[in-house]
């Protein structure tokens, strides 16, 4: 049996308001004036990012304030101090 190919494109039909393809299309940028569905898919992929973005936020946030996290980088940081500046000694010079 053929293996069927895997279409690129999924065709959904969407009802938008007026009002929404409007605004929407005052404000694109020219090359996605008269494209609808090309502006639809960059607005997609944006909201996409931004939710990826908040989400890793989010999760390096409560990282941030998770007591054994900060206890284990407080170690990290101590056992570094030492190392910190390996190499930069003063030279007497007006750097």
């Amino acid at each position: 049996m053929a293996k069927k190919a895997l279409v690129k494109t999924v065709r959904r039909s969407v009802a938008l308001p007026r009002r929404v393809v409007e605004e929407v299309t005052a404000v694109a940028p020219g090359e996605l004036k008269g494209n609808l569905n090309r502006l639809v898919t960059v607005a997609l992929e944006e909201f996409t990012r931004s939710q990826k973005a908040r989400a890793f936020g989010e999760a390096m946030a409560r990282m941030g304030a998770d007591p054994a996290i900060r206890t284990e980088c407080a170690a990290i940081a101590k056992e570094f101090a030492g190392a910190e500046a390996d190499g930069l000694h003063d030279t007497g010079g007006d750097d």
